[in-house]
């Protein structure tokens, strides 16, 4: 296992933040830790990352103790956390021989070893100019390239894409994909749609506990329906709707366009729908499941493990 944890549970005074994390990471590749804001998210990576003494269990990264031999662990670990560590006053030359020399790499390799980490994040051409003359983008690619230096077996992300641009968030997932075909990437995001672009499996926190991990696809399909978006070519008032049985709410969402809300079955809901769209001249044209929203599926997770 490249990285596993162990009941890993942490307090703040009286408060448990996390409590009893299991898991098992054993492959390159990208990992997504799910979580709300406040879900435990940051503190279960900076455990990992040996930045935060756990008050229980244990963190292995690949088979070697955390607790009992940290430096050896974490010569294995890059981290990258919400606010990247960068000294803004240093160029990006002097700041990753900076994070070179603090990852104890022979100085004989140091220049190889920043040029190969500017080149894979693609800031060579900026190599003497002053990480505080950077834009938000490129202070990321920083924080990544400091991350993998040392090409660690587990490169941990925290928040890589938040607060980037539609063009920056584009190039930042590009090199993550990159970064994943040599090292395993453990990502944490509270962004549901973050997770599913970019990983192949996701472990998902909620106040504190792992409440789903598995693959994207078995999330995908645990991940329930609880309204149906519906186009009709002759939409029919909301209380006729109301009387197809099943039917909960209904919301306009242009004047064609209708998100229905249900109770039970959406196979059977939708033969109903379009039985009586039949009858009653709807004019049903499309209907897509609506994947319920992130709270919704938290609920659903956090009430199935309670039960």
């Amino acid at each position: 296992m490249i990285l596993r944890t162990e009941r890993l549970s942490h307090k703040y005074s009286s408060n448990w933040a996390i409590r009893d994390i299991n898991i098992q990471i054993g492959d390159a590749g990208i990992i997504g830790l799910l979580g709300s804001n406040g879900a435990g998210k940051s503190t279960t990576m900076n455990i990992i990352c040996g930045a935060l003494n756990q008050t229980e269990g244990k963190v292995f990264i690949n088979d070697i103790d955390m607790g009992k031999y940290p430096k050896e662990a974490k010569k294995e670990i890059g981290f990258l956390p919400q606010t990247p560590p960068l000294y803004t006053d240093l160029t990006i030359d002097e700041y990753l021989v900076f994070s070179a020399e603090l990852r104890k790499i022979n100085k004989h390799l140091i220049r190889s070893a920043v040029d190969e980490a500017k080149e894979r994040c693609g800031i060579q051409h900026f190599s003497s100019r002053l990480i505080k003359n950077l834009s938000g983008g490129y202070r990321q690619r920083v924080g990544i390239a400091q991350a993998i230096i040392h090409k660690p077996s587990l490169v941990v992300l925290d928040e890589p894409t938040n607060g980037l641009d539609p063009n920056q968030l584009i190039e930042a997932r590009k090199l993550i994909r990159e970064i994943a075909e040599e090292h395993t990437v453990l990502l944490s995001s509270h962004i549901l749609s973050e997770i599913n672009i970019l990983c192949r499996e996701i472990i998902m926190i909620e106040s504190g506990r792992v409440v789903f991990s598995d693959s994207m696809d078995a999330f995908n399909n645990y991940a329930q329906s609880h309204a149906l978006l519906i186009r009709m070519g002759n939409p029919p008032p909301r209380e006729e709707l109301m009387n197809v049985p099943g039917v909960s709410k209904v919301e306009f969402v242009t004047n064609e366009q209708l998100k229905i809300y249900f109770e039970g079955n959406a196979d059977e809901l939708t033969e109903r729908l379009i039985a009586t769209s039949v009858s009653a001249g709807w004019k049903i044209k499309e209907i897509n499941p609506d994947k319920g929203l992130l709270d919704d599926i938290f609920k659903q997770l956090s009430d199935k493990v309670s039960r």
